[in-house]
C-alpha cells in the first residue's frame, strides 16, 4: 500500500470514530433531563493494519459519576421524601466535547481532501 492509501485509511477511520463520537455526544444531550440517564463516552484506541495506524472506537462505557438527586414531590418516580434520581449529563461538557468532534472531524476531512488532490496530482504528472 502507498502512502497515499494509508492517509487515506487513517483519515477515514479518524472520520467514522469522530461520527460515533458526535452520536453519542448528541444521544447524551437528548436524554439529558432522563431519570437515571448514565452519560456515554466514547474511548479511541488505535490500531495497526496493513502499516497504517487506525483509529478505532471502544467499547462505549457509562459515566460513573453519581446522578444528583432532584426534588421534586409531584415527580410520579419521587420517593416518599420528595427525591428522585436525575442524569449525570452536564450539558456544558457534552458541547465541548461536540465541538471538539466537529473541529477534529473537520480537520480529518481535510487531511483526506489533501491527500486526494495530492494524489491526483502526481498522477497528471506521471502522465506528462
Amino acid at each position: 500500500m502507498s502512502d497515499f492509501s494509508h492517509s487515506l485509511t487513517a483519515s477515514a477511520s479518524a472520520l467514522r470514530a469522530q461520527a460515533a463520537r458526535l452520536r453519542h455526544v448528541s444521544e447524551n444531550i437528548s436524554n439529558a433531563d432522563t431519570p437515571g440517564y448514565r452519560r456515554k463516552t466514547v474511548p479511541f484506541e488505535t490500531v495497526k493494519r496493513g502499516g497504517a495506524e487506525l483509529v478505532q472506537v471502544g467499547h462505549v462505557k457509562l459515566d460513573r459519576r453519581d446522578p444528583g438527586q432532584i426534588y421534586d414531590p409531584g415527580h410520579p418516580m419521587a420517593d416518599e421524601a420528595g427525591y428522585y434520581r436525575g442524569s449525570n449529563v452536564d450539558l456544558m461538557i457534552e458541547i465541548a466535547d461536540a465541538r471538539e468532534a466537529q473541529r477534529s472531524y473537520e480537520a480529518n476531512l481535510k487531511m483526506f481532501d489533501q491527500t486526494r488532490q495530492m494524489s491526483s496530482s502526481l498522477m497528471d504528472l506521471l502522465r506528462k
